[in-house]
């Protein structure tokens, strides 16, 4: 699980909240964080794999490179596998040596490689987890300026710029006040703490209400967008914005569901940490509160990898594709261009349709100069599309 607490609970002279959360049955807390973020880790990894069945190219023209958008996607699973793999690391050296856990409570102990071992998988997986953060972010600024201007694949690399940077730059910040002056004799106070915590919770917030935003604003104008077409909202449109809100909607309910336990544990043991003595009676039902949601976050915490996934693309199945050559014909099923609008339509649109009635369609607009469905098709990325025989294609990251 991603939590400052692990981190705090790095320092020999760590507070009696971390001591009390970390501390209750961390052998059955390690088993059941590592064994979500192993099952997490796998299923989300079959997702992203190239799958063997029901891809075919729409049409005579060339295939298109994967959009900003998708390209977005598969880097948050990357993030979210990473992050998965910390955990698992961790909690399988936890449960294999217990005793290291014992060793890290030990003040001006000789032994650096307990500490450093606890800090340094503690970074990993905050580092990874909070640039998946920030990726989640961005891909919802990416697909309303998609919508709303022209933000063309380039913006990709200022997206990793920015991200990387704030990841890095706010995780090494936290750190450093932490754990100042050194991780065997960490200050305490909450002016060293508190930094640490807010470097952590900052983008997570960042996510809930920022990105709620701009995909509610990103559906109005996708709305606006479709009734533009031909001043009429046919069912196909209606049933494509429909989709478009579902997904938005699945993604932030993922992203809601496996990170606002974290929120609520932080809130209590922040409670629990102003109290002289935290072990009175009166607390005990928060501090019963603090133990269920820490063993949440254990398990929901690491399910976000796979979880994106489901969000990001529905179940793609097991059917995975080994053949290299295979997966450079195949098309990416990204259904997205994210390229400027322009009054030259490019015929390439006609695959990035959500519907297969919609590619006949786009055809007899290219000479009309339409540019709108470049804008709809980032959106449609990811969702499933029936083509002429009514099959489902599984939706799923193509040529990586």
């Amino acid at each position: 699980m991603a939590s400052p607490r692990l981190e705090t609970f790095c320092c020999p002279n760590r507070d009696a909240a971390t001591e009390f959360v970390v501390s209750f049955q961390p052998v059955l807390f390690g088993a059941l964080s590592g064994g979500s973020a192993a099952l997490s880790f796998i299923f989300a990894f079959i997702q992203i794999l190239p799958k063997r069945k029901g891809y075919r190219r729409l049409g005579p023209y060339p295939l298109p490179k994967p959009a900003s958008s998708s390209r977005i996607l598969f880097i948050i699973s990357v993030c979210d596998l990473l992050g998965c793999t910390g955990i698992i690391v961790r909690s399988s050296v936890w449960l294999g040596l217990p005793n290291i856990i014992e060793s890290i409570s030990v003040a001006n102990s000789t032994d650096a490689w307990p500490e450093v071992f606890c800090v340094g998988t503690s970074m990993w997986i905050q580092l990874f987890f909070s640039a998946s953060f920030w990726w989640t972010f961005f891909y919802a600024v990416d697909v309303f300026l998609v919508v709303k201007t022209s933000a063309g694949i380039s913006t990709i690399v200022l997206y990793h710029m920015i991200t990387w940077g704030l990841a890095v730059l706010l995780c090494v910040e936290g750190v450093t006040m932490l754990y100042y002056p050194s991780i065997s004799d960490c200050e305490k106070g909450l002016q060293h703490a508190i930094p640490h915590y807010a470097t952590t919770y900052a983008p997570m917030l960042l996510v809930l209400i920022a990105n709620s935003v701009f995909f509610n604003r990103t559906i109005s104008a996708v709305t606006s967008l479709l009734k533009g077409r031909q001043g009429i909202y046919t069912e196909n449109e209606r049933r494509l914005a429909t989709e478009i809100k579902i997904r938005f909607f699945k993604i932030m309910l993922v992203f809601f569901v496996c990170w606002i336990p974290n929120i609520i544990n932080e809130i209590l043991l922040f409670f629990l940490e102003m109290q002289t003595d935290i072990n009175d009676d009166s607390f005990r039902n928060i501090r019963n509160t603090a133990l269920i949601m820490w063993f949440i976050m254990g398990i929901l915490n690491p399910m976000q990898a796979f979880l994106n996934t489901l969000a990001f693309h529905g179940w793609t199945g097991f059917d995975i594709d080994f053949s290299l050559q295979r997966r450079r014909e195949l098309a990416w099923d990204s259904m997205s261009t994210s390229v400027p609008n322009s009054a030259g339509h490019n015929p390439m649109v006609a695959t990035a349709v959500l519907y297969q009635s919609h590619v006949q369609e786009v055809k007899n607009r290219v000479g009309n100069g339409q540019h709108h469905s470049d804008a709809i098709s980032v959106l449609s990325e990811g969702n499933g599309v029936r083509n002429g025989s009514d099959s489902y294609r599984s939706p799923i990251y193509q040529g990586l």
